[in-house]
C-alpha cells in the first residue's frame, strides 16, 4: 500500500454515507490507498473500532464511454456471493458523484495472501503447484456458473461475444455501438499508429471460432486477482471485476494463461518455466486441468485466443497510458507504458507467425 492517498477521499462525507447505509461504523475514518492498480483507485478503510473495509471508486477526469463501471463490478460481485465462487462481501453502492466526487462502492476486507510474482519465491513446489491448481479450478468453477439463474440476464450481450470485440475496428465507430470496453479504450487513446495492430485488426475477424459458449467472463483472471487464505492453498475471494462481462471462456482462459507466452517485468513470466523443479504447471497440462473440470474436449483455437487477449490487454495499456498522458491514472506508472501495446501486439504477430497463419 501507499501512505498518503494519490486520490485523496472526502473521509468526513464518505463516514456519513456509511453510517447511514452500514451498521456499525465508527467515525472518523482512516484511508490507506493500495499500491499498483492502474484503473478503479482502491483503498482500505479504517473506522475508529478498527473494522475495515475496501472502496473502489471511479478515477476523476474525463473518462472513456462505458469505462470504470464500478456498478457492474458491484452487480456481478452482488450476483455471486454465497455461491462456489468467492467474492468480497459488497455492501454499499453509491453513484452519487456528491458524496465523494466520483462513484463508488465499498465491500468487505478479506484477510489473506496475494501473490505478485507468478514464479511464487520461498514456496515449495507442492505449494506451487497447489496454489495454481486453485487458481485454475475457481476460473472452472466460475465458468459453470448458471448467468441466467445468478440474475446476470442483461450484464452483456451473450451472442457473439468475440465478433463483437473486433467488429468495432473494422467499422471505425465504437460510439455508435455497445461494444467491448478494451476495444473502444484503443480507439479512444491511440497515440502511435501501430503497424502490429492494425495488422491484427484485419487479422482477427478473418480467424473467428465458429461456435462459442457463454459463460460469466472475469476479463482480468490472473494470479495477482485472487485473496488466499493466510496459510492454506484456498483462494478467499476474486477481486476487480471491472471487466467482467457475459462472454467467451476460452478468451478468459487464454488471458489467464498469457504468463506462459509473454514477459512481464514486475511479475515475472513462466516461458522457461520448468515444472519438475517449480511444481508450476506446463501450459498443457493447465488447459488439460481446466478442459477436465469444465468437460470440455479440448481448448478450441488456441492460438487465436492467445492473440485476442494480447490483442485486447494492449488496448487496455493504451487505454492506461493516455489516462496517464492526461493526468487521470491511478498510478504515476502508467507513463511507463508507451511501449506495451507495440511490444504485445509485436507479441501476437510472432505467434501468428509461429503458427504458420500470417
Amino acid at each position: 500500500m501507499t501512505g498518503e492517498p494519490a486520490h485523496p477521499l472526502d473521509l468526513a462525507a464518505l463516514a456519513d454515507h456509511m453510517a447511514a447505509h452500514l451498521d456499525g461504523v465508527t467515525p472518523p475514518l482512516t484511508a490507506r490507498q493500495f499500491a499498483g492498480g492502474m484503473s478503479n483507485p482502491t483503498f482500505e478503510l479504517t473506522d475508529a473500532a478498527g473494522r475495515r473495509f475496501v472502496l473502489r471508486k471511479k478515477p476523476p477526469g474525463d473518462l472513456l464511454p462505458s469505462a470504470h463501471a464500478v456498478d457492474r463490478e458491484f452487480r456481478i460481485m452482488s450476483a455471486l456471493k454465497g455461491g462456489d465462487v468467492p467474492v468480497a462481501d459488497p455492501l454499499v453502492l453509491c453513484m452519487d458523484d456528491a458524496v465523494i466526487g466520483q462513484a463508488f462502492y465499498i465491500m468487505a476486507h478479506v484477510d489473506g495472501r496475494v501473490f505478485r510474482e507468478l514464479e511464487l519465491p520461498g514456496m515449495a513446489a507442492s505449494e506451487r503447484a497447489a496454489i495454481y491448481d486453485a487458481m485454475n479450478d475457481t476460473l472452472a468453477k466460475l465458468h459453470r456458473v448458471d448467468w441466467r439463474a445468478a440474475g446476470l440476464v442483461g450484464f452483456g450481450r451473450p451472442e457473439n461475444f468475440v465478433a463483437r470485440q473486433i467488429a468495432v475496428w473494422r467499422e471505425g465507430g465504437y460510439a455508435q455501438r455497445q461494444v467491448k470496453r478494451w476495444t473502444a479504450q484503443y480507439q479512444a487513446s491511440a497515440t502511435d499508429d501501430l503497424d502490429a495492430m492494425n495488422r491484427l485488426i484485419d487479422w482477427l475477424p478473418e480467424n473467428l471460432p465458429e461456435h462459442a459458449e457463454t459463460t460469466i467472463a472475469h476479463g482480468d483472471f490472473r494470479l495477482e486477482n485472487m485473496i488466499f487464505h493466510p496459510t492454506e492453498p484456498r483462494v478467499l475471494a476474486v477481486v476487480d471485476w471491472e471487466l467482467s462481462t457475459l462472454g467467451d471462456p476460452l478468451a478468459d482462459l487464454a488471458y489467464n494463461c498469457l504468463p506462459w507466452h509473454m514477459p512481464d517485468a514486475r511479475r515475472g513470466d513462466l516461458r522457461a518455466n520448468d515444472p519438475a523443479q517449480t511444481g508450476i504447471p506446463a501450459e498443457a497440462d493447465y488447459l488439460a486441468a481446466y478442459a477436465r473440470r469444465t468437460g470440455r474436449a479440448d481448448t478450441g483455437d488456441w492460438t487465436f485466443y492467445l492473440v485476442l487477449s494480447l490483442f485486447r490487454l494492449g488496448a487496455i495499456a493504451q487505454g492506461v497510458y493516455k489516462r496517464g498522458l492526461d493526468g487521470n491514472a491511478t498510478s504515476s506508472a502508467a507513463l511507463q507504458r508507451r511501449d506495451v501495446c507495440r511490444n504485445l501486439s509485436d507479441i501476437a504477430w510472432a505467434l501468428i507467425t509461429a503458427a504458420g497463419r500470417d
